[in-house]
């Protein structure tokens, strides 16, 4: 009854207000994330659903918006809902905030939308002071665990509120350890926590210039808006701008009633997963710490127990958290994060969130439920993110040399295999050196005594991470699973020095400086001097991997293909599942070294005749190679033939040549060195060739289709090579479907005269060998006039098929060779304002790797419409880099193409990405 009148007077709380900014956890439930943020949904659910949880409440990501739309003050009516939903938690705990006899003292966490473990900030035992801290004592006879409360709280507070230098507090810290003769935090007896309060108060004094607040509303108020705050910290924009979750959720923060896992043996707190994040089996997976609060299982700085040890330690409390574990991961229907508390024997449920998990462990979870009944084919289809499926295929260690590698001693150690996967890299021990060194292109392994969430830039473009302590729930762990990185934690064997930037392996006389290559393997825990070969994985033993593809297959609307131009990638991109190639680019076989100069001597020759003798000549070569792919283009389940789309020769010829500079150099070094007049004169002649050739612009000039119109013998040499080649493998037996393609087409009139050439050469093939090739001819869109005059182009094209790299290029008017190496990258990552520390973005993501709808896909999607007006039979597809890119997929989804093509090993990727555009996929936890 007494409850019921609070909670009405926190009503009348939210009346006075413009709305409602604060929601006690029975208020909310799972549906409510996006304004209560992922913790906080999680821990109504589990409220409602009558678990044991702490009473709380949650101030929604709404007021954080607000917060900062204010110019960082305290919406209107936010305290005073604070205020009436602290005395709802003093009804419902029989504690007073802030008084000494039986006082109450709560956590201030954050929790977006999204989870970002790690990257925001809490504060815990917020309400202790010079006097609540007595009324500890006296409720619980314990006299340093009620200073051990209170000296946690004002390192913790200083650090997040006060933004005081939490090195000075360890400094002290393990002077007092030191002192005490005592290994860990929790050692440390009464008399000496009395004295580290004290210090400790004057180090945050010291530190903020003011004293210590000792009043509980104040430290209430600062501890929120600090938590509002960490939303704009650096390592949360970091985290968003890795993982695209939008700037503008905010977070949400949570208040929920202290309970104590350090008040003896009896008390402990830990991190649990329903089933094992890096391998997804079915079984509890977690660690946890007797006597100790929640940071000290995360931060890693004490080593934990495994979870099952609970059950010899604390048999009631583990058979409980079992049952509970199951019921939530039921509930949810997805595996559980868990984190819990122990409290004199009593469990206590804080959180449970969607789990983050390595790439084998998502499909492999996402399958299995499928088998177990718990989710449907589609559910697993739109549940697992493709970029996990690509850090499914990423290389592995060679197991042969990494065998080698340990007979000859250059295994240093082993750790927890955290995350798996292979990483090699020069071994660095800070995290700012890491993300200079990383973004310059340099493979860093990042080595640190244990990460904090400080370190999540340097994490980020990081090949792997190394930490000397932490276990399989520290932060290292939990970040690097959601970053798809090896990791191999708690490594104890090695003593990490941060002043000297070196580590040195117990029992061995190795020291690994900065800069020094390591290997480790996130599968093994395995640590290695020096660097391993890696090994591609075999596809055709990802038996849930496959599996998950092949039901993906079922729901996807556009078609798969592959980028190929030899054919051993036709064969691989078949093995991936592709089912047909969308870019054959000939001039890669120009490249080959037998072959480059008769090339060469096609481009310089002086006439006609001249220039077709070496087309005779490179006529076998091609056609070989057309015959290869097409042979390797088969359906294994019918035996009939893909399709294959062949572009004609695109870009400049300067580009088969040698280099202009290269030359003027070697004949200015022959003129001043005297004598050699043979090779000088070759050279000469060399040089006046080359130079006759140059282009100010050569990408926008003599290069596809306007080179065919040139040149036309070119054009019919390749159409030869693959109209016969197609009429080869027709006489075995297999149907092939040669799409040829006329490249960089602006006006339908180049269009129609290469057309009317080739088709002659077409119809002579056909009666050279008598057989009958179902080929079309079609055109790329790379050039916004093209996409503009759609539908004059499909008059003459079979097939459209959208050149989106140099479509970007075009449309922005940037060369991406330039752009990237000078001011693209500065555009996405955000130009500096001067004299401030902010950062302008000019562009929310690279234009070439993701399709920049706004301009690029306006384009797409006005050719498409264009192209199907005039021919509405007409074939459409994708072959530029995006067609890898799940958010291009999209695009390409949204618009009706009817098949993407990417490189081979991305193809299982766009299988996925393809299959949750045509779901709609669900929002998933990032």
């Amino acid at each position: 009854m007494t409850q019921q009148v609070v909670k009405t007077e926190l009503d009348e709380a939210v009346k006075q207000s413009p709305r409602k900014w604060v929601y006690l956890f029975s208020e909310g439930n799972a549906t409510m994330r996006e304004l209560l943020g992922g913790k906080g949904a999680g821990v109504a659910e589990m409220t409602n659903a009558g678990l044991p949880v702490p009473p709380g409440f949650t101030i929604t990501t709404e007021a954080c918006n607000t917060y900062y739309e204010a110019g960082k003050q305290f919406p209107e009516g936010v305290w005073e809902q604070v205020l009436a939903a602290v005395k709802v938690l003093e009804r419902q705990t029989g504690k007073g905030f802030g008084q000494k006899e039986n006082p109450l003292l709560v956590s201030v966490r954050s929790g977006a939308k999204f989870s970002m473990p790690g990257m925001m900030d809490t504060v815990l035992n917020l309400g202790i002071n010079d006097e609540t801290v007595q009324g500890l004592i006296e409720l619980t006879g314990d006299e340093r665990f009620a200073y051990d409360a209170y000296r946690r709280f004002i390192q913790m507070f200083s650090k997040i509120v006060l933004n005081a230098n939490p090195q000075d507090f360890e400094q002290v810290l393990d002077e007092y350890k030191e002192k005490a003769g005592v290994k860990t935090d929790a050692e440390i007896p009464a008399d000496a926590l009395k004295q580290l309060v004290v210090e400790f108060k004057q180090i945050a004094e010291q530190s903020s210039g003011q004293p210590f607040p000792t009043d509980v509303y104040e430290q209430l108020h600062k501890a929120i808006e600090a938590v509002f705050s960490s939303w704009n910290n650096k390592r949360a924009i970091d985290y968003r701008n890795f993982n695209k979750i939008p700037h503008t959720l905010g977070t949400a923060v949570n208040v929920q009633t202290m309970v104590f896992g350090n008040m003896g043996n009896d008390s402990g707190t830990g991190v649990a997963f329903t089933r094992n994040p890096a391998t997804g089996e079915k079984e509890i997976y977690g660690e946890y710490l007797l006597n100790a609060q929640g940071e000290d299982v995360v931060a890693g700085i004490r080593t934990p127990s495994k979870i099952s040890k609970l059950q010899e330690e604390l048999p009631e409390v583990y058979k409980q958290f079992l049952e509970i574990a199951q019921r939530l991961e039921q509930h949810y229907r997805d595996m559980q994060d868990l984190e819990f508390t122990v409290e004199k024997g009593r469990l206590y449920m804080l959180q449970t969130r969607s789990a983050k998990r390595t790439a084998a462990a998502a499909v492999r979870v996402a399958v299995d439920m499928v088998k177990e009944g718990l989710i449907s084919e589609e559910e697993a289809v739109k549940r697992v993110e493709p970029a996990q499926v690509y850090q499914l295929l990423l290389p592995r260690f060679d197991e042969e040399e990494k065998a080698t590698a340990t007979l000859n001693g250059r295994l240093l150690a082993r750790g927890l295999n955290a995350s798996p996967g292979a990483a090699c890299g020069q071994a660095v021990f800070d995290a700012d050196r890491a993300e200079e060194l990383g973004k310059a292109g340099v493979p860093v392994v990042l080595v640190r005594p244990e990460t904090s969430p400080d370190d999540v830039h340097g994490m980020l473009v990081a090949k792997g991470i190394l930490t000397a302590r932490g276990g399989a729930t520290s932060h290292a762990a939990v970040v690097a699973r959601g970053l798809g990185l090896p990791c191999v934690a708690g490594c104890e064997a090695i003593r990490v020095s941060e002043n000297e930037k070196v580590f040195r392996v117990e029992g061995s006389d190795v020291v690994i400086k900065e800069g020094d290559p390591i290997s480790i393997d996130g599968a093994t825990g395995e640590v290695f001097q020096g660097s391993i070969r890696t090994v591609d994985p075999d596809f055709e033993k990802e038996e849930n991997l496959r599996t998950l593809l092949a039901w993906a297959d079922k729901f996807r609307k556009l078609g798969i293909w592959a980028n190929a131009d030899y054919p051993r990638d036709a064969g691989r991109a078949v093995v991936f599942g592709a089912e047909g190639i969308g870019l054959c680019r000939t001039e890669h076989m120009f490249m080959e070294q037998e072959r480059l100069p008769i090339v060469q001597r096609m481009i310089l020759a002086k006439t006609r005749e001249e220039r077709q003798a070496a087309l005779d000549r490179l006529l076998p070569f091609q056609r070989a190679d057309f015959q290869g792919i097409f042979e390797a283009m088969v359906n294994p389940e019918t035996g009939e033939g893909y399709p294959v789309v062949i572009r004609l020769i695109d870009p400049p010829l300067h580009e088969f040549l040698p280099s202009y500079e290269e030359l003027l150099v070697d004949v200015t070094r022959l003129e001043t060195q005297g004598g050699h007049e043979e090779e000088l004169e070759q050279k000469r002649q060399l040089l006046e060739e080359v130079a006759a050739m140059r282009e100010m612009n050569p990408m926008l000039g003599l290069r596809g289709c306007r080179l065919g119109l040139l040149f036309p013998e070119i054009n019919v040499m390749q159409t030869r090579a693959i109209l016969e080649a197609a009429a080869a493998v027709a006489k075995k037996g297999i149907k092939v479907h040669p799409k040829i393609m006329i490249p960089l087409v602006g006006h339908v009139n180049e269009l129609r005269e290469v057309r009317r050439q080739l088709e002659t050469v077409a119809k002579e093939i056909a009666q050279e060998t008598g057989e009958a090739v179902d080929y079309k001819f079609g055109t790329m869109i790379e050039v916004p006039r093209a996409a503009l005059t759609a539908d004059q182009i499909a008059t003459v094209a079979d097939f459209f098929s959208f050149g989106t790299n140099d479509l970007t290029q075009t449309t922005f008017g940037y060369s991406r060779d330039d752009a990237e190496g000078k001011f693209l990258l500065k555009y996405v990552d955000g130009l500096e304002v001067p004299g401030t520390h902010e950062k302008v973005k000019i562009l929310p993501v690279n234009p070439f790797q993701s399709l920049d709808r706004d301009g690029v896909g306006q384009l797409v999607a006005m050719a498409v419409e264009k192209g199907r007006k005039t021919k509405p039979e007409i074939e459409l597809g994708i072959c530029g880099e995006h067609g890898g890119d799940p958010d291009s997929i999209a695009f390409c989804h949204e618009v009706g193409l009817a098949y993407v093509s990417c490189s081979p090993f991305r193809v299982p990727v766009a299988r996925l990405a393809a299959a949750q555009a045509a779901l709609s996929k669900v929002e998933k936890d990032k």
